[in-house]
């Protein structure tokens, strides 16, 4: 039996399987997304969603969806599904649902009279190709499956309507045909292993709604155009590969090509398997350079979030290359001490005080497994100076280093921590000023620094720095601890220091260099377990606070509001397990194996065998956000592998 397996009871409940997404991504930054269904809920869905660099640096849906139907004795069986205003679902081809599995791969299997027909997709690793291999398990008698694309060929942000300017024309192609709606474009090309007879009849399809854009308050109806239909005899038992890539394929070969894609897929037959499986998706590699995608559908790539993801979505699966290949890619981006936070249409925005910080975190992950700490210097002195000195003498966004030794950032109307959401041009967590994970990550880059430099013998650095961590633990006890509240603030600004209850000092005591006692970080340590700890990571904000919001969800206005105002992110809990850990040893173990465990069941929500971006911190913590982000399925690696490790050293004794 498949580890994530539906039945028909579910799959026709469109209140369940509506709920429940798949996501399929490849190296070329191509992605497919839709429901268990087949039915786009999403302006985000699509069938084929391919980077179009002549346009922009955004993603482009090309082929929004298939229906399928079979055709026997004339009469049609249409098994597609799509949303219209009011509710209206035409056709509604879930009712022939009868079986959903997603290992190794998404296999859907439809029932109508006495035909069975099953459906698998995959991805190719490094090309804008999606195959789709369609198997008539049972028939008894002669069998038409036609095939009917429905296109879009716009930004996956933006939606599309029907207009007199999109080129209504087709090209043939060996045993397919392919479109280019709009100058600009990749053509799109659609083919089959088998000889098929195509139908070129244009058409809009008008008013297709988006249930998730509407609940959201977003626009979320468009026009979709379908230039013709696809009929092929399909005979029992065989199998059809159907490939939609914007680069033609030989037809003869698109079987082999879906073994050799399929023998190269991590199987998602357990937890484990699952989170690395997610993780190989979010490995983006064009053009020279290599990248991590922060989330799917919508993100891009991020330093912040790279950093934070990198050693888990690599190191913890033992792919030091690709470690290596971001990190030089994230590394020719800097200006000055700074990296991009958010790359966007080639504008990127620098806007992010902890960003550079956490590369010394990520470094220090790389060398705590054997890697050279001489080398390690060697390779990323440069950077690592430029940093430091860029924060100790000031930089953009008045980034710069106090009298105190410690960090202040930001001014009025920025937001350069990770809680930096805005809402009508203004922060809604703005945190300016001197803000306590900043000052962590300040504290343990220079300790890591030294520690490098005093592996390589370089003294002239060791001079300059050797006695900043003790002024920087020095200012930052006194500044941000309180021994009554026991925890501490959440930054300073000026003469007022915000005491709300945030997950951000919990990286004060789960940094490898931590400037508080082990009382000090006991009592935080608690602090944040008994206040922001979930089954599925850490709120952004105590229950207690008024400004609390225990639901991700609504309008734009009113998820602004909630995202960092008690919603619940996964990435935090690999910080908590192995502060967790390391202060309380053996006790601390069974905590920890419970927290991993219990996400288990998240695996089968929203998206499928992947962890989502957020949850709502309310019971029971529904998956809200992206349906797969990378510091999510990072950090539930990285527990596994702590606790691995700490039962391996507990084995050996040490």
């Amino acid at each position: 039996m498949s580890y994530i397996a539906f039945d028909k009871t579910q799959l026709i409940n469109l209140e369940f399987s509506l709920a429940r997404e798949l996501l399929r991504s490849n190296r070329s930054g191509s992605y497919a997304s839709t429901t268990i269904t087949g039915c786009n809920t999403r302006k985000y869905h699509g069938l084929l969603v391919s980077p179009q660099p002549w346009l922009d640096h955004n993603k482009h849906v090309l082929l929004s969806a298939i229906d399928e139907s079979i055709i026997q004795h004339d009469e049609v069986f249409n098994f597609g599904v799509r949303m219209y205003p009011n509710g209206v679902y035409n056709p509604k081809g879930h009712k022939y649902l009868r079986e959903f599995k997603g290992e190794p791969i998404p296999k859907i299997v439809y029932r109508v009279g006495g035909v069975l027909l099953s459906k698998e997709m995959i991805f190719t690793d490094n090309e804008a190709r999606i195959l789709i291999k369609y198997t008539l398990e049972d028939a008894h008698s002669k069998t038409i499956l036609r095939l009917k694309p429905f296109l879009a060929f716009r930004n996956v942000h933006q939606l599309t309507t029907a207009n007199i300017h999109a080129n209504n024309k087709y090209e043939a192609c060996p045993d397919g045909v392919s479109w280019q709606m709009y100058p600009g474009y990749s053509r799109l090309y659609m083919q089959l292993s088998k000889q098929s007879e195509y139908t070129h009849v244009p058409d809009w399809y008008y008013n297709i709604e988006y249930i998730r854009d509407r609940d959201m308050g977003l626009p979320a109806t468009e026009d979709l155009f379908v230039p013709g239909f696809f009929d092929v005899e399909i005979k029992k038992g065989e199998s059809i590969i159907v490939s939609a890539s914007t680069e033609e394929a030989r037809p003869e070969q698109l079987k082999s090509m879906f073994q050799k894609a399929f023998k190269k897929r991590t199987p998602r037959d357990n937890f484990e398997n699952c989170l690395i499986n997610a993780a190989e998706q979010f490995l983006i590699k064009q053009q020279q350079k290599t990248e991590i995608m922060a989330g799917f559908p919508w993100f891009n790539t991020w330093s912040r979030d790279t950093f934070i993801a990198l050693p888990g979505i690599t190191l913890s699966r033992n792919d030091e290359a690709s470690f290596k290949a971001v990190l030089d890619t994230k590394l020719s981006t800097m200006q000055g001490p700074l990296f991009p936070n958010i790359s966007c249409d080639n504008r990127p925005n620098f806007a992010s005080a902890d960003a550079p910080l956490w590369f010394f975190w990520t470094l220090q992950q790389y060398t705590g497994r054997n890697a050279q700490l001489t080398q390690v210097w060697k390779k990323y002195k440069k950077p690592i100076i430029t940093i430091l000195e860029g924060y100790r003498q000031g930089s953009s966004y008045n980034i710069r280093m106090l009298d105190n030794y410690l960090i202040t950032a930001g001014e009025p109307g920025m937001a350069l921590t990770w809680m930096d959401v805005f809402h009508n041009g203004k922060p809604v967590t703005a945190r300016t000023g001197m803000a306590v994970e900043i000052n962590a990550l300040w504290y343990n880059a220079i300790q890591y620094a030294l520690e490098l430099a005093q592996a390589a013998k370089d003294y002239e650095f060791i001079q300059v720095w050797k006695d900043y961590p003790e002024n920087i633990q020095t200012s930052f006890i006194n500044e941000f601890w309180d021994e009554q509240k026991a925890y501490l603030a959440d930054y300073i600004h000026g003469d007022d220091k915000d005491w709300t209850v945030r997950p951000n000092m919990l990286l004060a005591a789960s940094m490898p260099y931590s400037m508080l006692t082990d009382e000090m970080q006991q009592r935080v340590l608690n602090r944040v377990k008994s206040e922001l700890l979930t089954e599925r990571g850490l709120r952004s904000l105590t229950p207690t606070h008024p400004d609390y919001k225990g639901n991700y969800k609504g309008n734009q206005e009113e998820r602004n509001m909630a995202y960092h105002q008690g919603t619940v992110f996964p990435w935090l809990l690999s910080h908590f397990a192995e502060a967790w850990l390391r202060l309380y040893g053996q006790s601390g173990i069974g905590l920890v194996e419970e927290l991993y465990s219990n996400f288990e069941p998240a695996l089968f929500e929203g998206g499928l065998a992947t962890i989502s971006e957020v949850f709502d911190g309310d019971p029971p913590h529904e998956s809200r956000g992206a349906i797969s982000q990378a510091w999510s399925v990072a950090a539930l690696i990285r527990i596994k592998e702590l606790i691995g490790q700490f039962k391996n050293n507990k084995n050996k004794g040490t």
